[in-house]
């Protein structure tokens, strides 16, 4: 039997979902330092791991290296492959204190990388070292918003095995902070305009440098987050298409289609319904911009 989608009310744990927010970006910018570019920024994610957000394997003089977001301990997890590990405790602490405690962890396991120390994609970028304000950790609503990318990664894995052209990973990018996938038409696309907060242009431009059609969760946009679509670049008649269901809409200020994380939880069948939103705003996009469907597309027959 599925687990039930956990309650996410966001002012009950918006602190804790800032401090995470700027937490994941400290581990998020050591693995950006330590791993080689990929196309679309894929090396820099993290990804829901079984404990909770991991970096996955990287790489550090001739040692394999992990870092892990342990929600059931509680605990953030540095492991080497020769055995050596370090923690550093998820409690109610400052960014500088996470931050150099992190920092000093990997010191200590012979890791020596240096990260640009201030976040991306936000208004406010407070230099890590220096950010006081953001201090709060709720254990159980951490937890939470973990199970909930467990049930969300479930959903969005099933709807990428339906695609055979490229395809990202399902994975947590923690500049908005969101859990994405992306598929792409195997077509350009024109130049980004930029303009996220504290992110240069470049960067955008790199990311969304092929036609693509994403989706994914964020924990904004109403009460308990939100389930997201957008097509870039988006094709005329995009923000009209009748998706599914009921409780989706076109967000005009997102420029995205929007279904309530609530409208899932509450649902009968919340895979279903998480389902055919994302298969009805990928339908517009492909639809509306011609993409060549039939073979980018698991076929009818081909074996589950």
């Amino acid at each position: 039997m599925t687990a039930p989608w956990p309650d996410l009310t966001l002012s009950a744990w918006q602190d804790t979902c800032d401090t995470l927010h700027m937490w994941t970006q400290v581990v998020g910018k050591v693995r950006l330092a330590m791993e080689p570019m990929i196309n679309h920024w894929w090396q820099v994610p993290l990804y829901v791991s079984a404990r909770g957000l991991t970096t996955s394997l990287m790489h550090s003089g001739g040692q394999g290296l992990e870092v892990e977001f342990d929600f059931v301990e509680h605990i953030l997890d540095l492991r080497r492959s020769d055995g050596q590990r370090r923690e550093v405790a998820l409690e109610p602490r400052s960014v500088a204190s996470f931050y150099r405690a992190t920092m000093t962890a990997l010191e200590e396991l012979d890791v020596h990388v240096k990260i640009v120390p201030r976040p991306v994609e936000v208004e406010v970028a407070i230099p890590f070292e220096e950010d006081e304000q953001h201090h709060a950790y709720d254990a159980d609503a951490a937890q939470r918003f973990w199970l909930a990318l467990v049930q969300a990664h479930r959903a969005m894995y099933e709807f990428r095995a339906r695609f055979i052209g490229k395809a990202s990973p399902v994975h947590f990018f923690w500049g908005a902070p969101d859990l994405a996938v992306t598929r792409f038409s195997g077509r350009p696309a024109p130049k980004h305009r930029g303009g996220v907060p504290n992110c240069p242009d470049w960067v955008q431009e790199m990311a969304y440098s092929h036609e693509v059609h994403s989706c994914g969760f964020w924990p904004g946009g109403s009460e308990e987050g939100s389930f997201y679509a957008y097509a870039y670049p988006q094709p005329d008649g995009f923000a009209e298409w009748p998706v599914q269901p009921d409780a989706a809409y076109f967000d005009d200020r997102l420029g995205e289609f929007i279904l309530p994380y609530r409208a899932v939880r509450a649902a009968d069948n919340p895979d279903a319904l998480l389902l055919a939103f994302f298969q009805s705003t990928y339908e517009a996009a492909a639809d509306l911009a011609g993409w060549d469907r039939a073979a980018l597309e698991i076929a009818p027959d081909m074996p589950a």
